[in-house]
């Protein structure tokens, strides 16, 4: 199979993927990969991502320009356009709206804290880009801050955008970002979502090498607990005022 069916098996296993988990609903979200030609095959306009087959994938050139397939492109393609411009080594870029992480932007909460040695090793931190409207070149402005050192962005009252080497990778992200984001509410829920410590950090820096074959400082940079005794609790207030006050409104308490 030549690199650009593979790409089009891709693009459609990653679409089901992210219908069936739930990381997407109606005709939300769209799905790109860089061809060897370096123009990009992506997703049409008003498609289901549970629907997809290759007769919904469009292909541009980085400037923009269809050059094959017989949708309309997406309106959010120059968000896509935009990472490939910035990040040469990026291959893939999923854009969804999961439902946790998507709460949180929506909260207008970045996933900053150092809290799951998973996400600070494959992520290191989870920023929040300001608000862009959507089909706008401001979509793509809102992430100018974070595009050149982070694969995982949470967009503001709008959803998550994660890039990769390979179109996999760029899912896995996703789905990485949504299980934080919701391991983070429901900690919060508990008390508190509780940050490692600088030496809890430190400890996870020297094992990642070898243990993960990723070097832990050369990531963007999460927030780590301030220092003080690992027993006693440092809870999120910003989070649990969120949270009480969005139970307040449905009459829960």
């Amino acid at each position: 199979m030549d690199k650009r069916s593979t790409l089009v098996s891709d693009l459609i296993d990653v679409c089901h993927r992210l219908y069936a988990r739930g990381l997407v609903t109606a005709s939300d979200g769209n799905i790109s990969g860089r061809l060897p030609n370096g123009h990009i095959l992506a997703t049409r306009s008003g498609i289901n991502k549970g629907m997809v087959t290759g007769n919904d994938l469009v292909e541009v050139t980085i400037d923009g320009l269809q050059v094959g397939g017989s949708g309309k492109p997406s309106t959010e393609l120059g968000m896509h356009r935009f990472i490939y411009a910035e990040r040469p080594d990026v291959m893939a870029v999923v854009h969804a709206h999961p439902t946790y992480a998507t709460g949180f932007a929506t909260a207008r909460i970045p996933l900053d804290k150092c809290l799951l040695p998973e996400v600070i090793v494959g992520l290191g931190s989870i920023p929040l880009a300001g608000y862009g409207t959507p089909s706008t070149a401001e979509l793509a402005e809102s992430l100018s801050p974070f595009v050149k050192s982070n694969d995982a962005i949470l967009m503001m009252n709008h959803g998550a955008v994660t890039c990769g080497k390979t179109l996999m990778e760029a899912y896995f992200r996703m789905e990485k970002v949504e299980h934080a984001a919701h391991i983070t509410f429901v900690a919060t829920m508990l008390g508190g979502a509780r940050p490692l410590s600088l030496e809890q950090l430190e400890k996870l820096r020297r094992v990642s090498p070898q243990s993960y074959g990723k070097d832990v400082p050369g990531m963007a940079v999460c927030e780590p607990a301030p220092q003080m005794r690992e027993d006693e609790e440092i809870p999120d207030e910003r989070l649990r005022e969120y949270v009480e006050e969005a139970i307040r409104k449905m009459n829960l308490r």
